[in-house]
């Protein structure tokens, strides 16, 4: 890192021991909701760092979100799940395609924590084919008539703004009849169906939502019409990496709770440490965390250069969600029965890091892509 980022991530891990640990817990317990910790997050500029001043942000770029993603994450995993969601998975897009009008109402809200924003892709009978939506809008005057469920989306019972794909032009494959449009959850015919119970990620609201003849005006084309796919696919690579962020976050947590439980931990008349058994799961995982931050940076700096970015991004968001997985699982080992209780944070940490080998591409998913790119590079 530079030392503009070092002084950076450094501003960002005492803002976050200050202003989020002492809350962690109670985020978990669902004694406190997270977005009254994300709005102090807004006004320090911990939602913005991809967009410019003007638009509520600090402008700084993906290589500093990482950082503060990561500084996150080794705090609350539940508490940074919500906040990606709404100032990446809706904020970005927004960005990258809205009109000036769009970005001053729904995107500077956002930056600034004022207003939750939530992404809508998967549905009861699509998950990974995106290219199967099934969510219809049609077009009647100066509006769109939207129809269908959308499942799994975090942010959905609380969300302001939603921003939603449909298929606009049914007589051709919906990678040309697509349309993103944002939706105020506000509006007739917008339904919660379902808030879900998760394993982990407690704290962020992920639910089953519904929209019954929804009115949305034509100035709230995300894009243009029927290119929603190109909004769809524009974002993945930098929501990947932000994602391996998070789970490097988690996976330092497992591996310091490890260490500092090894030092304290007395068996044999010996502290656990000193037993290769244990030492030896602290040096692996300290190996693997190194690496996973590595192909993760790697990744944000090619977005940030405007280089090719699939692979890169599938490899570090596959490699960092099977490091934390691992690392968690080891420092449970490596606390053994109290590890298994709730008196320790490390069964959270386990819980938290499952999730991403299904949300944000699934681990069979990336592998997908990254055979895909190997065989192109060999020209097969």
């Amino acid at each position: 890192m530079t030392e503009k980022e070092q002084k950076f991530q450094a501003k960002a891990r005492a803002f976050v021991e200050r202003n989020l640990a002492p809350f962690a817990e109670k985020i978990e317990r669902g004694e406190k909701e997270a977005w009254d910790v994300i709005r102090k997050f807004g006004k320090a500029g911990y939602l913005g760092t991809r967009y410019p001043p003007e638009f509520g942000g600090t402008g700084l770029g993906l290589v500093h979100e990482v950082l503060v993603t990561e500084e996150i994450c080794a705090v609350s995993a539940g508490f940074d799940m919500a906040r990606v969601a709404s100032c990446i998975l809706f904020a970005h897009p927004t960005f990258e395609f809205g009109t000036k009008e769009q970005k001053e109402k729904y995107l500077k809200p956002v930056a600034q924590g004022e207003k939750i924003g939530a992404l809508c892709i998967t549905e009861p009978n699509v998950g990974s084919d995106v290219a199967g939506t099934e969510t219809r809008a049609v077009k009647e005057g100066d509006k769109f008539i939207i129809n269908g469920e959308k499942r799994f989306i975090t942010n959905g019972p609380i969300a302001d703004f939603l921003l939603v794909y449909g298929i606009t032009d049914p007589s051709v494959k919906a990678k040309r009849g697509m349309t993103a449009f944002i939706v105020e959850s506000k509006w007739k015919g917008y339904e919660v169906i379902e808030e879900y119970e998760l394993l982990g990620m407690h704290g962020a609201h992920v639910g089953h939502m519904g929209f019954r003849d929804v009115e949305v005006p034509a100035e709230n084309v995300l894009g243009t019409i029927n290119d929603g796919f190109k909004v769809v696919m524009a974002g993945l690579n930098a929501e990947r990496t932000i994602l391996a962020a998070e789970m490097n976050g988690v996976a330092r947590a497992a591996m310091e709770e490890a260490i500092r439980y090894s030092d304290e931990r007395m068996q044999f008349r010996r502290k656990i440490r000193e037993f290769e058994g244990i030492s030896f799961k602290i040096a692996d995982m300290s190996v693997k965390l190194e690496a996973a931050r590595l192909l993760t940076m790697k990744a944000a700096r090619l977005i940030e250069a405007g280089l090719p970015a699939t692979k890169a991004a599938a490899i570090a968001k596959l490699y960092a969600c099977d490091t934390a997985i691992e690392t968690a699982t080891n420092a449970l080992q490596v606390l053994g029965g109290i590890g298994y209780t709730r008196k320790r944070p490390v069964e959270r940490y386990l819980r938290d890091a499952r999730l991403m080998s299904i949300g944000g591409g699934t681990a069979e998913i990336l592998r997908y892509l990254i055979q895909r790119e190997v065989y192109k590079e060999h020209g097969l």
